[in-house]
């Protein structure tokens, strides 16, 4: 379910997405970002947290791991030029 908000981000709840479709949503989200923009998701721990992690990072997009509990994880997503 993705949520777009008037400030400079989109959210993306991908808890309880199974793979490969977690990493799909994800990638055509962050194709959609643009620079000063970012794209938040909320990822399930473990394999979909690996796919999608590589998988982006693959494409170019800069990622960092902003919130981490025991069973998911909070991703920041944003074009490869831009910085934190």
């Amino acid at each position: 379910m993705s949520k777009k908000y008037s400030l400079n981000f989109e959210y993306l709840d991908l808890r309880g997405v199974p793979c490969p479709v977690n990493y799909i949503r994800s990638s055509l989200a962050a194709e959609k970002i643009t620079p000063n923009h970012f794209l938040k998701i909320d990822l399930d721990k473990g394999e979909p947290e690996k796919m999608v992690l590589s998988g982006l990072r693959e494409a170019g997009f800069h990622v960092k791991i902003i919130s981490d509990t025991s069973s998911w994880l909070t991703l920041k997503v944003s074009q490869g030029d831009c910085s934190d």
